[in-house]
């Protein structure tokens, strides 16, 4: 008889240990150490002697320019998922989407279910949450109850994976959530790192020996990253974020791993009662409500993946009452704030010392690359000296330490997408590359961030006072 063991393992990263501790040595997280017992079967099945005593068996080789019987890609008709998956659901992968509760996951899912299904394609949708007839009701509420997609509900990965092999091979199967799977090879209770794993490891075998595309819904924690072991992000072949405030009514897909396509391209979505519509122009979604009067307001031309997106980032400087002045971001780094403020005090004698700095990116949205740095000095310096922006101007360009702008890449895609939005004129850098763009001949290039404040300092000269 197989004996049984007993581990402690980190519900955080996964991390096995000996003993019990308050503290995980591996990730630094308090209280996710917990004890769960394995017994002599391993998730390969029978006990470790008979494991360790089975001779291999050669496995085929092939080439690599054999013929591939199916589509390599499955696409499901909605252009934002489309483009954040990379083109479409390859077949044979698996695929991790988080987010929010409530935020949106099971409704942009059964709608491209719905879509796939119209088109021929078999799909699956198995649920672990909630029940057969609320996966209708939603289905009802959204359109799609038409659609010939299979439902089940159920939890066991061994009977879901029994029904998955009888039939037709499915093009498409969603688990929601993976979370709630439990296979009979661990013994911990659904949820847990055992479970986690050895519930995905199996699942994924299933999709990479029969070619069906398989989705997985993941929990987030309160960091906003998918619960459960870091493992499972490297087992799956993509992972998509569904973002979003609570108080705005678009969603952002977007992509942070992809082994078929890029991994920082984002879909736009627009919720309503009827589930979720697709966003074509996002730059117009996040200027649509814009002051163009109004100090402390710098339109970003950014890049998502091969997506140029504008959006407007609004400045306030503001006296502090304060010993220590308030530091507050909402959508950027607050580390690259500093290092932006240290600049333009350092290199441009404009002080911050003795205000409060506020800084937000209109309509929740999240900028990560560096070339919105020119944006936000410039929303800065427009708001401590109370001088509007030109309404039709963009900004992008990255700051050095040394108070040079540096150049970035996609200036002329950036261009492009502001021209078609109505924009004349842009602060760019100094770039290796010749702009054709039409507003590009009207762009002020400054080679230090000093000159680009002397010119808005400047540009009230001349201006007839309000």
């Amino acid at each position: 008889m197989a004996k049984n063991r007993t581990s402690f393992i980190c519900q955080s990263c996964g991390a096995v240990t000996t003993r019990w501790a308050g503290k995980c040595d591996s990730c630094g997280e308090w209280n996710t150490i917990v004890e769960e017992g394995t017994s002599g079967n391993g998730i390969g099945g029978g006990p470790a002697g008979l494991r360790s005593r089975r001779k291999g068996r050669p496995v085929a080789l092939a080439s690599l320019d054999g013929e591939i019987e199916d589509a390599p890609r499955i696409a499901s008709g909605i252009a934002e998922l489309d483009r954040a998956t990379g083109g479409g659901f390859v077949r044979g992968s698996a695929l991790l989407v988080g987010g929010d509760p409530g935020i949106g996951k099971s409704t942009l899912l059964m709608q491209a279910a719905a879509a796939l299904a119209r088109r021929g394609h078999r799909v699956v949708y198995v649920s672990g949450e909630e029940a057969v007839a609320q996966v209708r009701l939603r289905a009802q509420r959204l359109g799609a109850s038409n659609a010939p997609v299979e439902l089940a509900a159920e939890t066991n990965v061994e009977d879901i994976l029994a029904t998955l092999s009888e039939g037709k091979r499915p093009d498409l199967v969603i688990l929601d959530s993976i979370q709630t799977l439990w296979t009979d090879l661990a013994d911990s209770a659904p949820g847990t790192v055992t479970q986690v794993r050895a519930s995905a490891q199996a699942v994924i075998r299933h999709a990479k020996s029969t070619g069906s595309a398989v989705v997985l819904v993941g929990h987030v924690t309160k960091d906003g990253q998918i619960a459960g072991p870091r493992v499972v992000e490297h087992m799956v072949d993509g992972v998509l974020y569904f973002e979003g405030e609570g108080g705005h009514h678009y969603r952002i897909l977007r992509t942070v791993k992809n082994r078929f396509g890029p991994t920082d391209e984002i879909g736009v979505f627009e919720m309503s009662d009827k589930g979720l519509s697709e966003v074509s122009n996002p730059s117009e979604l996040f200027l649509g409500e814009r002051h163009a009067k109004t100090p402390g307001a710098a339109v970003f031309a950014g890049m998502e993946g091969t997506r140029p997106v504008l959006v407007e980032i609004q400045a306030l400087v503001a006296p502090s009452p304060l010993g220590t002045p308030r530091r507050a971001v909402v959508g950027w780094d607050n580390a690259r704030l500093s290092m932006v403020l240290a600049v333009l005090e350092s290199h441009c004698g404009v002080r911050f010392a003795t205000n409060d700095v506020y800084l937000n990116v209109a309509g929740g949205y999240r900028i990560s690359e560096p070339a919105a740095d020119l944006a936000v000095a410039a929303a800065l310096v427009s708001s401590l000296s109370g001088i509007a922006l030109p309404a039709d101007c963009v900004y992008f360009g990255e700051i050095s330490l040394s108070g040079a702008v540096r150049p970035v890449a996609h200036a002329q895609q950036r261009l492009k997408e502001a021209e078609k939005l109505g924009f004349a004129q842009a602060v760019m850098p100094v770039g290796p590359e010749e702009m054709t763009a039409g507003i590009a001949g009207k762009s002020y290039q400054p080679s230090t961030l000093a000159d680009l404040v002397a010119r808005i300092a400047g540009s009230r000269r001349g201006r007839p006072e309000d």
